[in-house]
């Protein structure tokens, strides 16, 4: 079996990512730069790296509820190790809950108007990926933190600005405000990644998230986590 890379390499007795000698990253580069680099091509700018870090931050934890956690917490009550308690929080995410920020980040990618693409979500009777959100349901604090230092950084582009129009388009027929995921989307879009692999910037922050909860729940609870009788309603 036979593959082909572009990614690293072995040279002269150095591993190199991308050109960049891994034990110069070690010992010169954070791993935010670290991980820029791997997932871009290219080391970030200062303002960039700020950007990034603050990124990654917004997804590392949002409580008990939701359902990257408290599955990961699950998972991790049976009895099951550390791989596949994560594996279960990540399984946990989807279109409605941390799974957004591809379609988004599609969207905001392509040729096709912020109008055309709230026009045709409505027309379908979609959701459009990247708004509304369970707990915020006027403003999620996270996006507008993260827009509003995406402008003093000097990073929102012209995907920052799509994203605003559709904001716009879509309040004239449905106003729900811009949540995580699509000012994820819009920054990380502005920052060259590919809309494939803007999910795993989420998951990467969330999974900082679920290795605390997980050790908390190993630590703190008795086995096994199940839903109680009063909990559930039968229909039948």
């Amino acid at each position: 079996m036979k593959w082909t890379t572009a990614i690293s390499t072995d040279e002269g007795g150095e591993h190199l990512i991308w050109g960049e000698k891994l034990s110069a990253l070690m010992q010169e580069k954070t791993f935010t730069e670290s991980t820029f680099l791997l997932l871009t091509k290219r080391l970030p700018t200062q303002k960039e790296l700020k950007m990034f870090d603050m990124l990654l931050i917004s997804s590392i934890e949002h409580g008990i509820a939701a359902p990257s956690i408290f599955s990961a917490r699950v998972s991790a009550s049976v009895g099951n190790p550390l791989n596949a308690t994560l594996a279960a929080g990540l399984l946990a995410t989807g279109q409605w809950h941390g799974g957004a920020v591809e379609k988004c980040a599609y969207y905001l990618q392509s040729d096709t108007t912020a109008e055309d693409i709230v026009t045709r979500a409505l027309a379908q009777k979609e959701r459009l990926p990247g708004f509304g959100h369970k707990v915020y349901k006027d403003k999620d604090p996270r996006a507008e933190e993260l827009l509003e230092a995406a402008t003093k950084l000097g990073i929102a582009g012209t995907h920052t600005q799509k994203v605003r129009a559709m904001t716009e388009a879509l309040q004239a027929h449905k106003p729900l405000a811009l949540n995580i995921d699509g000012a994820m989307a819009a920054i990380l879009s502005d920052m060259g990644f590919s809309w494939r692999i803007v999910n795993g910037c989420f998951l990467l922050g969330r999974l900082v998230g679920m290795m605390a909860h997980i050790d908390e729940e190993l630590t703190n609870e008795k086995p096994y986590r199940r839903l109680d009788d009063t909990d559930i309603t039968y229909t039948r």
